[in-house]
């Protein structure tokens, strides 16, 4: 067995100025339609939410780069973060081959400025 991991930081302003300048395209090029549905019932929190995710996605990449053949293989859509009904956020991978996978976890976290994402891969 190996651990493999990934992290990323983000400014959350970053991510509240390009979902201003574009919208609807960037938020449905990066998140699915339960990451935008969740970040949205954040009201003035939003941006906190969207920047975690969107660090999450990074670091899954990050994480997970080790078993793709090409980086241009995955798209941002290929990662998706949900809670669970507890409210620990649950990583979910599309469209790759995972059987080498045992476990993944993730940690998110967000301040005033930045948003952070940690995941960690076990493998089998």
């Amino acid at each position: 067995m190996k651990v493999k991991c990934g992290t990323d930081i983000i400014e959350i302003s970053r991510i509240k100025e390009s979902i201003e300048d574009l919208g609807e395209h960037f938020l449905k090029r990066v998140f699915t339609d339960k990451e935008i549905e969740f970040c949205e019932s954040k009201k003035a929190q939003k941006y906190e939410h969207y920047a975690a995710r969107f660090a999450a996605k990074e670091a899954a990449f990050k994480a997970i780069s080790w078993i793709l053949n090409d980086k241009y293989s995955v798209t941002w859509k290929d990662f998706e973060v949900e809670n669970d009904k507890n409210g620990r956020p649950i990583l979910n991978i599309y469209n790759m081959d995972l059987k080498s996978i045992e476990s993944i976890d993730i940690s998110l976290s967000h301040c005033k400025n930045y948003a952070v994402a940690n995941v960690v891969i076990l493998t089998k």
